[in-house]
């Protein structure tokens, strides 16, 4: 077993090792590779030159500490069970203490993950609501650029709340990005319903921001007390308060 950054020679089996864990179509995974991916980081477990598992993650803020967001951490089907993932989560966090990141996290595609990520370390991050509404009254809402989100995503966010400048133009390949007087919005729609990755700021406004799109119902997740979230100490850092945008 080896674990290292990728070559080049990899971004063919890593595409193919994307598709396998998570049913992506090949536009998205591209889109990825070019608007999110870095080697440097990239992590990938090989097996007699096979590539078994990877992850990979984005750069992130809290309060002046460098955070890691983990991301589309995968093991091949035919590695499975075999502790591939553990290797290779031990070995990323290692790295990250070297290159003075403070705190790994990430977000469980599942809720049975959570369970396993707690073997490795990881700890509960509540910081999570959801509610559904329908259309109602109206309000100032305009698209936003990466550059416009993250400015006053920033400025909206709770205090101790993680800034997620690095992948939001990946976001903004697939999701919607907007921002209003008092609140900014991540999401998708789909058969006239919303589905909102992240309101921050105003959550009242979710039945107007339906209306303003032209849209029948939605569901958004705001910041709340639910289990959302986990992260890994790598060093003394605090917990940050809130990490709420999911690149899902």
């Amino acid at each position: 077993m080896n674990i290292d950054f990728p070559s080049a020679s990899q971004y063919p089996a890593l595409k193919e090792l994307w598709a396998e864990a998570f049913g992506d179509e090949e536009s998205f995974i591209e889109l990825f590779f070019s608007t999110g991916f870095s080697p440097e980081r990239c992590r990938c477990v090989t097996v007699n030159g096979d590539l078994a598992a990877a992850l990979y993650w984005f750069d992130c803020e809290a309060e002046g500490r460098k955070l890691a967001y983990l991301y589309a951490v995968a093991t091949a089907k035919a590695r499975q069970g075999k502790g591939f993932c553990r290797a290779l989560m031990e070995n990323t966090h290692a790295l990250l203490r070297e290159q003075g990141y403070g705190v790994a996290v990430l977000i469980p595609g599942e809720r049975g993950l959570f369970e396993m990520y707690a073997k490795m370390g990881y700890q509960n991050l509540p910081c999570m609501d959801s509610f559904s509404c329908t259309a109602s009254g109206n309000c100032d809402i305009r698209p936003a650029t990466p550059e416009e989100y993250a400015i006053t995503r920033n400025a909206l966010l709770p205090a101790g709340g993680v800034r997620q400048e690095m992948g939001l133009s990946y976001l903004a390949g697939y999701a919607e990005l907007y921002i209003g007087k008092d609140f900014t919005l991540a999401g998708s729609r789909k058969d006239n319903t919303f589905t909102a990755m992240e309101l921050l700021g105003n959550r009242n406004a979710a039945p107007a921001i339906l209306s303003a799109l032209g849209l029948e119902k939605g569901t958004f997740r705001v910041p709340g007390s639910s289990p959302f979230a986990m992260y890994h100490p790598l060093s003394v850092a605090p917990a940050p308060s809130y990490f709420g945008l999911a690149f899902d």
